[in-house]
This record gives structure tokens, C-alpha cells and sequence, in this order.
């Protein structure tokens, strides 16, 4: 089944109903690319274990080839296929967060492709907790899949889709389908532990906290070490807004928005704390005062802010905290400058 073919079916954003899903995990098979909803982020979804596909795919996103994907599997009992090794301290980890925003980095088994891994000895694994992701993973399995690449669905490097009109705006009739799950329930990506050393590491916070992983480990998970595996959305650069963007800190914001000397017009703004002055005219979004509220509308925030077209956003760096990791790491991403 074609792109095309899809297509006239479907709507290019369905709802997700069974019908839909099934020809969605047909066009899987078939090499289509398919967006689906997560509990993290959307998903660009591609068979794991065709490499045509596997190239669509990169080639759709812009992304490096040596920049590995995520593979999302239909239960934890797919890990022998795709891991050659699970220490137990991972099997740990999938037992207590499986089906959940959680990726393990582990020792690939034969026969997984480079163009999975990005060359590496390792492959980052998860099993999705979204109605709408198990029921495509598991009537992909039907059809004789076995696991579905799907890094976030937005070109390379820019801000994560969290809508299925976010996954449109990006990719257009690139994909066969975007199955619409509505917005995302965690707003931010996985939490990846790397599961190949003698004790695990966390490479990127997400939804698992790392309090949540040491009751399950008896300690907190070690730093990243400068030769861990790479792994999603770990780059210096990542999340951005095509419009160039400042974090600052409460009084730096302050201090900048006293000396814009005029309305400000076109400055488009993030805040957390501070309230809009009255002489502003630019654009002013106020964040949820919670972490897990900010991270829900997060990535939302920032497409919205980007689509004004401003000089600059400016951003309210949020609440130092374990609350907050997430969300800082991918503010500091977002605004990173070389």
C-alpha cells in the first residue's frame, strides 16, 4: 500500500480508529511512514526492520545517519530480539516503567541494522504507554512486524510535535496517516537510561524521574560519561524554535524587558514568574506554574511562540528542582548557542 493509496482512505490526520489503525499498520509493512501519538511525544513511525523504510525515514526528518533511533516495541518480551544482553538491573527497569516513557540503551543482538543504532553496538528500546501506540504495535506484530522505528515527529533538531496538527505542519503528505491521539500526555520525550555499562547511567531526563529509577535500582542511576552510547535528542542543539531564543534567568528577563526602551513589539515571550508590563505590546505567554504542567505545554508554547515570527523569544529559566530537570534540559537545548 502506497502513500497515496492511504491516503484516499484516510484523511491525512485520522482518527484513531480501529480501521485506521489497522491500514496504518499495514502501510507500515509496506515501508510507509506513519505518525502516531505516544504518551511522550509523536512518533514518526517506520518498520525498524526495513532498511528502505529506515531511510525514508531519516531522509524525511533530516536527520544524521550516525544519529540513532528509538525502537518502539510491542511488549517487553520483544527485548531478546532486539537485545543480545539485559542485565538485570535493566530487566528491572522494563518490569517497573513498561509500558512508560522510559528507553533503555542496550547491547544490540544480530542482526539489527546500522541504520537503527547509528553504526553503534548498542539499541535504545521502549514499549509505549498510549492506547492508540499499543493497538498499531500490536496489529503491526500481527502482520509479521517487529518493532517500529519512531523518533519524534519533527524535522531534525526543532521543537517536538506533541499534536497531530503539529506532525501536519511539519511533514505534510510525507507520511501515509498521522493517527490523532490528541495532545500528549507528558509534553517532553522519554527519560534514556544506558543499560550497556556494569551500572546504569541516565543520558536524558524525561516523564521517570530519577527518584523513581533509584527506588527501583536501591540508588540513583550515575551522570552520563563522555564515551556513553549516543543516544536521542542528546545533542547540544536540539528542540529549537526557528527563531532565535534567549533562557533567562527572572532578573536578566527584568532587566532586558526595562531596556527594550519601546513596546517591544517584536519580542515574543516565555514567562514563568514575572507579569507582563503594561507598555508591552509584544507577545507574552504566561507557563504553568508545575513542572509536569509546563512540560505538558511546553513544546506547544514554543511552536506558537516561533510561529509570530518575533526577533527573539525570550524565555523565563523555570525553578532549579528535581521537578524541573526535564524541562531545563530541553530549555537549555532549545536556546543553545555555538
Amino acid at each position: 500500500m502506497s502513500c497515496l493509496s492511504l491516503s484516499r482512505e484516510f484523511a491525512l490526520i485520522s482518527a484513531a480508529t480501529p480501521d485506521a489503525i489497522a491500514a496504518s499498520a499495514r502501510a507500515l509493512r509496506d515501508g510507509a511512514l506513519v505518525a502516531f501519538p505516544t504518551e511522550t511525544v509523536y512518533g514518526l513511525g517506520a518498520d525498524a526492520r526495513n532498511p528502505a523504510a529506515l531511510r525514508l525515514l531519516y531522509a524525511a526528518k533530516g536527520r544524521p545517519d550516525e544519529h540513532p533511533v528509538i525502537v518502539h516495541l510491542c511488549a517487553t518480551s520483544s527485548l531478546p530480539r532486539w537485545a543480545h544482553a539485559v542485565p538485570s538491573f535493566a530487566q528491572a527497569l522494563a518490569e517497573a516503567f513498561w509500558p512508560g516513557p522510559l528507553t533503555l540503551i542496550l547491547p544490540r543482538a544480530d542482526g539489527v541494522s546500522d541504520l537503527v543504532t547509528g553504526g553503534q553496538d548498542s539499541i535504545g528500546l521502549r514499549v509505549p504507554d498510549h492506547p492508540v501506540a499499543q493497538a498499531l504495535l500490536a496489529q503491526f506484530a500481527k502482520l509479521g512486524g517487529d518493532g517500529v522505528a519512531a523518533p519524534s515527529a519533527n524535522r531534525f533538531g526543532r521543537v517536538s510535535a506533541t499534536t497531530a496538527a503539529h506532525v501536519a505542519d511539519e511533514f505534510g503528505a510525507q507520511v501515509a496517516v498521522i493517527l490523532d491521539g490528541g495532545a500528549c500526555e507528558h509534553g517532553i520525550e522519554s527519560t534514556i537510561v544506558d543499560c550497556t555499562r556494569d551500572e546504569p547511567a541516565i543520558l536524558r531526563p524525561g516523564a521517570i524521574s530519577v527518584l523513581q529509577l533509584a527506588r527501583v535500582l536501591g540508588k540513583p542511576p550515575r551522570a552520563a560519561s563522555a564515551d556513553a552510547p549516543r543516544a536521542s535528542g542528546t545533542l547540544a542543539a536540539h528542540y529549537a524554535p526557528r527563531t532565535s531564543s534567549r533562557l533567562l534567568h527572572r532578573d536578566a528577563l527584568q532587566d532586558a524587558l526595562a531596556k527594550l526602551g519601546r513596546p517591544g513589539s517584536h519580542i515574543a515571550v516565555l514567562a514563568h514568574s514575572i507579569t507582563r508590563p503594561p507598555e508591552f505590546e509584544g507577545t507574552w505567554f504566561n507557563a504553568p506554574q508545575d513542572g509536569v504542567g509546563y512540560a505538558h505545554r511546553l513544546y506547544a508554547s514554543l511552536r506558537e511562540l516561533d510561529a509570530y515570527q518575533a526577533d527573539e523569544i525570550w524565555i523565563e529559566a523555570p525553578p532549579d528542582g528535581p521537578e524541573w530537570t526535564a524541562v531545563n534540559d530541553r530549555l537549555r537545548r532549545a536556546t543553545h548557542r555555538d
